[in-house]
């Protein structure tokens, strides 16, 4: 039989990256195998389950490309079918009715009192428990209405679900179930429990520990198929140290026997340099549209900026580009004289005795260079340091936060060079004057 597996999120609103985790191992198992990934919406609790809420599955789904085969089931539509099998559980002695506190009655399946229960799970590997250990559990309320576990059950049934890819806080459930497809008469999938994800303490991740939802990452700049990869290695490792990888690498890479059973470790740190490592890589032109485009919004980029300067700028801004939206704010001095500045920088490095006088110092020797390019500035502040007995450093760190208001950015001389002399030296000199008037 082909594979068959499905995403069946209970849609609240937002989309945690737990269950998108969920959702591309799902996707990439099914890829991998030429199978069917298919979607459920667990939508029985009609408070949460807004249509607003799964619209925003939806657009998470999409954003990150998980596109899903066959028709949308909606769990709220199978109720009818839910209810039949419950009968025909009652009918056959595996379910039995009884009232709690003197209310109505409720369906309750009749778990095993004898032996042990056995789940063979892909990842974790064979977990047995006591049957004496277990006990017998609602699957209709007494309402009328179908519990998780047997609609969960029914519809991977009706769904003809071969593998069931989900966190390992099911484990406990997948004994129940597999009684409840046993008892049905149905073949039972098999499972694969995926590690949970924690923090740097080693507890389970949540919004304590930062954005927590797919909606909040991408509203912070990081790229669908970064967070896509990201979340493809937590708790899977594709060998040989590989971590960048496109899509297309994952789905020929992915099997469930590289699948860690033990948890995985959410870093934000490698998060954002995985998002900057894309954008490095990035085609030249890709990177330059949307460079443009983030700067007209700025209304930084005049039609007449010099093509050439603004090829190099690009040149430099791709490989230590993190985020596009942070495009604006880390090169604006390039295009205006109106740039920001770091007020920590400016007090560590322009609010310092002496430091007016280097910034002139350095402005005359730069008018005196018979040319202005990268090695030429190099060379003067070289010898000013060696003059100076200070090195190098005195002069770079005041020049780099009085031209560009930053502590950070491209090589210094490749950004004096993309600006130009008279631009630098007009800087240079309007920067001292601030400092000495103690600005």
């Amino acid at each position: 039989m082909s594979v068959r597996v499905r995403f069946a999120p209970s849609p609240t609103g937002n989309v945690h990256i737990g269950n998108i985790r969920a959702a591309i191992f799902n996707w990439l198992f099914a890829r991998h195998a030429g199978g069917r990934f298919l979607l459920r919406v667990e939508d029985t609790d009609r408070e949460r389950s807004t249509d607003a809420a799964i619209r925003t599955l939806l657009d998470c789904m999409a954003w990150l490309g998980l596109d899903h085969d066959e028709e949308t089931v909606y769990q709220s539509r199978q109720t009818a079918r839910h209810l039949a099998v419950a009968d025909a559980l009652l009918s056959s002695g595996a379910a039995y009715r009884e009232a709690k506190g003197g209310g109505e009655p409720c369906t309750i399946f009749r778990m095993p009192k004898e032996g042990r229960l056995e789940v063979t799970d892909l990842v974790k590997g064979v977990i047995r428990k006591k049957a004496e250990d277990t006990q017998d559990f609602v699957i209709v309320r007494s309402d009328g209405t179908p519990v998780f576990h047997l609609a969960n059950v029914v519809d991977d049934i009706d769904m003809r679900i071969t593998h069931v890819i989900r966190g390992d806080d099911h484990l406990e459930n997948t004994f129940k179930h597999i009684e409840l497809f046993k008892a049905i008469g149905a073949a039972v999938p098999q499972y694969a429990h995926l590690p949970m994800i924690v923090n740097n303490q080693g507890k389970p991740y949540s919004k304590r520990d930062g954005a927590a939802f797919v909606g909040e990452f991408r509203d912070q700049g990081y790229l669908p198929q970064v967070l896509f990869n990201f979340l493809a290695l937590l708790g899977w490792a594709p060998g040989e140290d590989r971590e960048v990888m496109t899509r297309d690498e994952l789905v020929a890479a992915f099997t469930l026997d590289r699948c860690k059973s033990s948890a995985a470790r959410f870093d934000l740190k490698k998060l954002t340099w995985m998002n900057g490592e894309y954008i490095r890589m990035a085609p030249r032109a890709e990177y330059a549209g949307i460079f443009m485009a983030r700067l007209r919004e700025a209304g930084l980029l005049r039609d007449d900026f010099p093509q050439a300067t603004l090829d190099g700028i690009i040149e430099q801004m791709q490989v230590r580009t993190k985020f596009y939206s942070d495009i604006p704010a880390t090169c604006a001095y390039f295009f205006t004289e109106d740039y920001p500045f770091d007020a920590k920088a400016v007090e560590k490095r322009l609010q310092v005795p002496g430091a007016a006088e280097t910034l002139e110092a350095v402005a005359v020797a730069f008018e005196k260079l018979p040319v202005f390019d990268v090695q030429s500035p190099h060379d003067a502040l070289t010898a000013m340091g060696e003059a100076n007995g200070t090195g190098l450093g005195a002069f770079v760190h005041p020049v780099r936060v009085a031209v560009s208001g930053l502590s950070e950015g491209p090589g210094l001389f490749e950004m004096l060079a993309l600006l130009g002399r008279d631009t630098v030296c007009a800087r240079l000199r309007r920067v001292a004057a601030r400092a000495r008037a103690g600005g």
